[in-house]
């Protein structure tokens, strides 16, 4: 399948040095998202777009996510800068919450951690929402993708 994405970086430059439970969540989704995922750059001004399988790297630069997208054979594809503010109130709450759930699963009944982990996952897809917002007309991405994309934003957001 060519609409897919084989290969992630993370830029890791000027970033805070994760956390154990924050380098496991990044270790998590980037194994689920090179198992499965779906990405693809849509036409833009009456030309095809360059199909994959797509190699991504992900950093923060000026205060702008970055989406760095190549080709297997290390060819640039296409590069775009999101706003991090419309991400900024769902990752705090985000890392809010699995600060909760983290803390939970070492000292709380089995019920209570459930509680915890449905809100953790409704936050998650809040921000999975947010990111195929900003991604509309630069890339295409299914829910679980996003869900997963969302999860290394949050590390990048880390500290």
């Amino acid at each position: 399948m060519t609409n897919r994405i084989c290969h992630i970086e993370i830029d890791e430059k000027g970033l805070v040095r994760p956390t154990p439970d924050i380098e496991q969540e990044r270790r998590v989704a980037i194994y689920d998202l090179l198992e499965e995922n779906s990405f693809a750059l849509p036409p833009r001004l009456d030309r095809e777009p360059a199909t994959g399988p797509y190699r991504l790297k992900l950093a923060i630069r000026e205060g702008r996510l970055v989406f760095s997208i190549g080709l297997e054979d290390g060819a640039q594809a296409a590069e775009f800068h999101l706003s991090l503010g419309p991400f900024r109130q769902v990752v705090k709450d985000y890392f809010q919450i699995c600060e909760s759930y983290f803390d939970a699963v070492k000292r709380l009944p089995p019920s209570q951690i459930e509680a915890i982990d449905m809100a953790r996952r409704g936050i998650h897809n809040e921000g999975a929402r947010v990111l195929q917002e900003r991604l509309e007309g630069k890339a295409l991405v299914d829910t679980a993708t996003a869900r997963r994309l969302f999860t290394l934003i949050c590390v990048l957001h880390w500290g």
